[in-house]
């Protein structure tokens, strides 16, 4: 009759146990020194050897002749115990035997001697599955034990453990078992058994198995067929699964934004019967393996999970970012959290390969995130006219990042240190009274550099600019938006530089920033992006203006003006606003 792999390859001695050794050194120096306990909890997920350590303490205890720590096999107690003759041993499932009678009956046996060996072994397996009654009935066991009696508790999820329970146990924890011991065992078994096992394929089944030895020997016992040589192609064949280069080509895909290759590719995958699932932990798999290898290129050799090449993951990674890479692993993640209860799995990983060929269908804060990165890698790599590169061009050509104020003109002149008194029946410097002449320069301390001429018969329209006359040294928002390059900081600078996010206009009386909407109101509306901008629109047109931020839709750049609404205060400080010096 033909056994199963993983039942006819369990460890036999605690050396043959792969990859638990903090654990069987230990059984082995207490079974070697005879302090035992009288109970152990073993913790640890699916396939690490719990049960396998468990017979062997059993055995190990109560072999006649044992060979440094571990049993002989082959004495009466070993061979009675392993092949269940000897009624002392008793293995009990905790997950159908959960009740509190069951564990009474043990209690009532448990006081008798045991007939045929020293000791008297109970393994309690998937132990967190007895109900509070029955855990409340052998803690008085556990307590006070008599010296024939060994308790064995094995368990997946220890958080399901009574605290009284684990404080009255040694507790022992089994680690995942690591991908390279796991493909150096199967190429062993596979040796031995006579399987065409090829290192990709050990490698393979390694990686899948997740850390379980059991889940390993199983697989290789599914994918041995008889002929033939059991590869990388033959697991993927004999599991369903897309594979890595499969789910490279996806990713490759969404790295150049091709969508419809994306889809095709999805499409005759499903076509050949893959697994929707298994083609989204893949590319899970990758992407983690990829943002490892972005951020901890040298240290993060050890955490890849093995089923890439690094020619792959150098390629892939030189791809996206890691604002990106993290985009896209969270949006997998998510998809394949939703695809257990999803009515057409298709469909949903259809959708999560559309938005990670195209990130600007991403909402999230990780696909903003991304989005922001791109722009501002973009800006920063955005390259630096020839002109100022250029040393001995012409210097009107090269343009400043940071535009120097002009010299002063008449209209203009510079504030002095301290202004000389004035009369306190003089009209104040800024109000010019009707039908009389120009003020003479003591009146005037800021005209003293110029006089003006006296003229009758001129407006005082023309002495003292309207609101409107401050437009003629305005560039233009292209032209304005790019000298504000280098003065902002890279990130705020990418919000204006977008023209579906930000678009100014000036009116003649203040500068208009119409956004989106709310949030990049919110982003742009600081001192340190609309004060860099009234600085540069005084040095351009010679008079300061407000920044106003709005939500909206920006008017073109030729609209009329809006009708002069400002109040008295506003009106002053656009006439005298040539003196005013923003800080």
């Amino acid at each position: 009759m033909y056994q199963a792999l993983y039942r006819k390859w369990r460890s036999r001695t605690f050396d043959e146990v792969v990859g638990q050794e903090h654990v069987t050194q230990t059984l082995k120096r207490q079974v070697q020194t005879g302090r035992l306990s009288h109970a152990y909890l073993f913790t640890g997920t699916r396939g690490t050897g719990k049960t396998s350590c468990a017979k062997l303490l059993a055995r190990a205890v109560n072999c006649e002749h044992p060979v440094d720590g571990s049993p002989c096999n082959s004495c009466p107690s070993c061979l009675g115990i392993e092949n269940g003759s000897i009624l002392d041993v008793l293995e009990l499932d905790a997950a159908s035997n959960n009740r509190v009678d069951d564990i009474r009956a043990i209690l009532d046996e448990a006081a008798y001697t045991p007939a045929t060996v020293k000791k008297r072994v109970y393994i309690i397996d998937e132990v967190h599955m007895l109900s509070q009654q029955a855990f409340n009935a052998l803690l008085q066991m556990l307590e006070e034990p008599p010296a024939h009696l060994l308790f064995i508790l094995a368990t997946t999820e220890v958080n399901k453990v009574p605290a009284t329970i684990k404080s009255r146990c040694q507790q022992f924890a089994f680690k995942r078992i690591q991908a390279p011991e796991i493909a150096a065992h199967l190429l062993r078994v596979a040796q031995a058994e006579g399987i065409g096992l090829t290192g990709g394929g050990a490698a393979l089944i390694a990686r899948l198995a997740d850390g379980g030895m059991r889940d390993a020997l199983s697989l290789l016992d599914q994918c041995e067929r008889g002929e033939g040589a059991v590869d990388e192609e033959r697991v993927l064949s004999a599991l369903g699964l897309a594979g890595n280069l499969e789910a490279a080509a996806l990713l490759e895909n969404a790295a150049n934004g091709d969508i419809a290759a994306a889809l095709e590719r999805l499409d005759r995958l499903y076509a050949d019967g893959k697994e929707m699932s298994a083609l989204t932990r893949e590319m899970s798999a990758l992407a983690r393996d990829l943002l490892v290898c972005r951020t901890a290129p040298r240290a993060g050799a050890a955490l890849m999970t093995g089923g890439f090449d690094m020619e792959t993951l150098k390629k892939l990674s030189a791809r996206f970012d890691t604002p990106r890479l993290v985009q896209i692993l969270t949006q997998l993640q998510k998809t394949a959290a939703e695809l257990s209860r999803s009515a057409n799995r298709r469909t949903d990983l259809e959708l999560c390969l559309v938005t990670l060929c195209d990130p600007t269908l991403d909402g999230s804060p990780a696909g903003l995130a991304a989005r922001v990165a791109r722009l501002e890698q973009g800006t920063a790599c955005a390259p630096v006219p020839a002109a100022a590169k250029d040393p001995g061009g012409d210097p009107a050509a090269a343009p400043s990042p940071r535009p120097a104020p002009p010299s002063p003109t008449p209209e203009a002149p510079p504030l002095p240190d301290e202004p000389p008194p004035r009369d306190e029946d003089a009209p104040p410097w800024d109000v010019e009274p009707e039908n009389q002449p120009a003020p003479k320069p003591a009146r005037r301390p800021r005209r003293e550099a110029e006089p003006q001429p006296a003229s009758p018969a001129q407006p005082p329209a023309a002495e003292a600019p309207g609101p409107q006359s401050g437009a003629q040294g305005w560039p233009g928002w292209p032209a304005f938006r790019e000298r504000l390059r280098g003065q902002l900081a890279v990130s705020d600078y990418s919000f204006l530089s977008n023209p579906a996010m930000a678009e100014g206009r000036f009116d003649g009386r203040q500068i208009t920033l119409w956004v989106a909407n709310d949030f990049l109101r919110d982003m742009l509306d600081k001192p340190s992006i609309t004060r860099p901008m009234a600085q540069l629109c005084q040095t351009l047109t010679g008079t300061a203006h407000r920044v106003d931020v709005r939500v909206g839709a920006a008017p073109p750049e030729d609209a009329p003006p809006a009708p002069d609404t400002a109040d008295p205060l506003e009106a002053f400080l656009s006439q005298g606003g040539s003196n005013i010096v923003v800080e």
